[in-house]
């Protein structure tokens, strides 16, 4: 196959670098410093079979570049950029392929609504869900590193028309590149799931400027965590989107047990296996807001939340008042200084947030 890898990041650099040492013809489209690098040097991925090389990889630094040679066309375009980049992303893809074939689509980003930009701009034939669990780092302009050896893949239509032989032939390629596939009848459960993977710790820890482990040592930090993600699972079970098994973390069952089990059983659980697990690596919304980027994911995790749960009659303060809470310091970064630290201001936002929402329902029943 002919793969286009849109963002160079660690995901990009994972997927593209994998898929080219398994045969196929891979196009990995980065910054043109990140472009020049690896056509001087080639890919540089650790693993843990050791340190790999790999100069297969054709890097550019735009899709025009991509697209440039006469008969440039595309099996599949691998999506990994963050998700506040996809419109731009899509826009640049669609303008440089002009009125040539446009290729599948396939998404492995974090959050919720990359799938409806790619069908809003190619049509939902054209769209895959995806998911990865890989925890991979970046060293360096087209370095990365596997940090656990965990291949776990995700795929599913995203809509019926979507071909079959679209979907076998994705499958196929990243199955022979050594990823683990699984193949996911319901879509949006899948990305849902992984929205709830990635939802854990992540807003708190960039508000408050803590790692997880500190977060999770906390009682009544675990409690807000807790709290949001019942909110998305109350969320998901109002517009009747299943969580599923993802990446060896069974949400088929954790789902329901996290939703309704007394908290005092849950906090050593999650204080375990997410606070010990993730220790002091700081996740991605705190890398984003701390390295001055001025904007956040955090729309498509926990904001995302709160607008499907607009939609269906859910509501969830929690997750407002982090993506409010977020937001304002992507905006205003000079009041990052008061939140750093301090549950007690975030507990505090979160409990007036409730108590207006009560004070809502109130007045409406009245």
């Amino acid at each position: 196959m002919k793969i286009l890898v849109i963002g160079a990041g660690a995901i990009g650099c994972l997927v593209g670098g994998k898929l080219a040492q398994s045969g196929q013809t891979v196009t990995l489209v980065g910054r043109p410093a990140f472009a020049a690098t690896v056509q001087r040097q080639g890919l540089q991925l650790a693993d843990e079979r050791g340190a790999h090389q790999i100069r297969s990889v054709t890097a550019v630094g735009s899709m025009a570049e991509a697209y440039a040679p006469p008969d440039a066309a595309y099996d599949l375009a691998v999506l990994t950029v963050k998700s506040y980049d996809t419109t731009a992303a899509l826009e640049e893809l669609k303008a440089a392929i002009g009125a040539g074939p446009a290729p599948t689509v396939l998404s492995l980003q974090n959050g919720v609504g990359n799938e409806e930009a790619i069908a809003d701009c190619f049509g939902p034939a054209a769209a895959i869900a995806g998911t990865i669990t890989t925890p991979v780092s970046v060293q360096g302009p087209g370095e990365i590193r596997v940090d656990r050896p965990q291949y776990d893949l995700g795929l599913s239509a995203w809509h019926r028309d979507l071909p079959m032989d679209k979907l076998n032939a994705a499958q196929a390629a990243l199955q022979q590149a050594g990823f683990a596939v699984v193949r996911y009848p319901h879509a949006q459960g899948m990305k849902w799931t992984k929205l709830l993977m990635n939802m854990a710790g992540n807003a708190t820890s960039a508000i408050l400027d803590m790692p997880p482990e500190q977060i999770f040592a906390d009682d009544e930090l675990i409690d807000l965590e807790l709290a949001a993600w019942r909110e998305a699972l109350a969320v998901m079970a109002a517009a009747r989107i299943p969580p599923v098994n993802l990446g060896g973390y069974p949400f088929a069952v954790l789902g329901p047990l996290i939703r309704f089990a007394p908290r005092v059983w849950l906090r050593p659980l999650l204080r375990r296996r997410i606070g010990g697990a993730r220790g002091g690596k700081l996740p991605s919304l705190h890398i984003d807001l701390h390295q001055g980027k001025r904007r956040s994911e955090v729309r498509w995790l926990n904001g995302a939340v709160v607008r499907k749960g607009a939609e269906v009659g859910v509501a969830a303060p929690v997750n407002r008042v982090l993506t409010e809470t977020l937001l304002s310091l992507v905006g205003a970064p000079q009041q990052q200084e008061q939140w750093r630290r301090n549950p007690g201001l975030l507990l505090a936002a979160v409990q007036r947030a409730r108590r207006k929402g009560q004070n809502s329902r109130i007045i409406s029943d009245n």
